[in-house]
């Protein structure tokens, strides 16, 4: 019994589980971070690359003489 009792008062696994939990905690916030910040950054990937496609034509377009 004398185990079981010193098993019971031992904390040495408890610094262990903050920093699981912890870090849990910051994963999520992250994926919520995320959650908002993609779609504005999607859209602006996709007006960059829009501007690019459209600077690419113009170039194509342009008169080659020297």
């Amino acid at each position: 019994m004398s185990k079981f009792n010193a098993f019971l008062k031992d904390e040495t696994g408890a610094v262990t589980v903050d920093w699981v939990v912890l870090t849990a905690a910051i994963v999520a916030l992250g994926l919520v971070v995320f959650t908002f910040v993609q779609p504005a950054v999607s859209e602006l990937a996709s007006e960059i690359g829009d501007e690019i496609r459209e600077a690419g034509d113009d170039m194509q377009d342009a008169d080659p003489t020297p």
